[in-house]
C-alpha cells in the first residue's frame, strides 16, 4: 500500500504549513511507514493511505515518487 506522508525536515521543527513536505512511501500500515522513515529524523504530521482514485490522482503529479526503504 501506499502512504503519503507530510512532515517537516527536522524533528526540532515546529510544523508549519508554508514548510510541510510530502513523501510517499511503500508500507504495509502507518505503523510500518513512521519504523521506516524513525531514522530520518523527521517531525512526521500526519500519514494517510492513498487508495482508488486518490492514488490515481496521486501518481499523475510530477513530484510523485515512492520511496522504497527496506
Amino acid at each position: 500500500m501506499i502512504f503519503k506522508v507530510y512532515y517537516q525536515e527536522s524533528i526540532k521543527q515546529v510544523p508549519v504549513r508554508e514548510n510541510t513536505k510530502t513523501v510517499y512511501v511503500e508500507a504495509a500500515s502507518e505503523r510500518d511507514v513512521r519504523t521506516k522513515l524513525a531514522d530520518r529524523q523527521y517531525n512526521i504530521e500526519y500519514v494517510e493511505a492513498v487508495l482508488g482514485n486518490y492514488f490515481e490522482y496521486e501518481k499523475q503529479k510530477e513530484d510523485y515518487e515512492v520511496l522504497e526503504i527496506g
